[in-house]
């Protein structure tokens, strides 16, 4: 139990200084951010009638400048934005080993491999749920700036369930794009697996099967609208969790068992 407790402790010092921390959460404070910034332009109706995609999406949601929109916005931006911005986090925390040539170093430690790759998920897992809490924090006050119509204590309940929940499906995503850090050695394969997983989850979603696509499940869970979450059953989320168990077995026997030198 020491030993797993010192090999999360060497994780957090090398990853609390890093500049991707602070570039991490900068990036995902735009989604509220914006978030405001599209309900001062939906409180404006010549720049509402001039934002003709914002007017038709806004209008086939039945929504207006409020907190319900608002909310629809934070859900969304973490199922589809944190997809990306969690496959970075993951892509750095696994790859940069190989990248700055410290695996051997790392390997060389008397720690298990298996402590050593669980304090890494456990690092992901903190760093990620605290980017979704200030997120959420920072789109409240924003919508409190704002001064929001609509403003309820139970909508603003339902809205952490379901946030709380999309987030948790978002970071279960993050195994597989460890083990391909670790297969590429680096960025650059997690990274291409990331873009090419937004791009199926949008295609797929698009002609009716993103239910089968662990990676359009997120993004469907956060939609307001009900159709979406309809298309939802049960065995979506079991295929999102057994991929997620898959990516982090797979992670641990490519850890434990392969040659590691580059």
């Amino acid at each position: 139990m020491n030993s797993q407790l010192y090999a999360l402790k060497a994780e957090f010092i090398k990853n609390k200084h890093s500049k991707i921390l602070l570039i991490s959460f900068t990036a995902f404070a735009l989604v509220p951010v914006m978030g405001g910034v599209f309900m001062l332009v939906m409180r404006d109706p010549e720049a509402m009638a001039q934002a003709s995609l914002l007017n038709a999406k806004m209008e086939a949601m039945n929504l207006s400048a409020g907190w319900d929109a608002l909310f629809m916005i934070l859900k969304q931006g973490m199922g589809i934005g944190g997809i990306m911005v969690y496959g970075f986090i993951v892509s750095w925390i696994f790859g940069r080993e190989y990248s700055d040539n410290t695996v051997k170093d790392l390997l060389s430690l008397p720690t298990s491999k298996t402590k050593i790759l669980n304090a890494k998920y456990m690092v992901y897992f903190v760093w990620s749920a605290a980017l979704a809490v200030v997120n959420a924090i920072v789109g409240i006050v924003t919508g409190l700036i704002l001064r929001l119509p609509g403003f309820k204590s139970a909508d603003v309940f339902e809205f952490l369930i379901d946030y709380g929940f999309t987030t948790f499906l978002t970071i279960m995503l993050g195994t597989p794009i460890a083990f391909f850090s670790m297969w590429g050695r680096g960025y650059l394969a997690p990274l291409g697996f990331v873009a090419l997983t937004l791009v199926f989850s949008q295609i797929l979603a698009a002609v009716g099967y993103g239910h089968f696509f662990p990676w359009s499940v997120p993004a469907l869970f956060s939609a307001s609208g009900g159709e979406y979450k309809e298309q939802l059953n049960i065995t979506s989320y079991l295929i999102l969790f057994f991929v997620s168990i898959i990516g982090y077995c797979v992670t641990v026997f490519y850890w434990e068992y392969t040659d590691h030198n580059k």
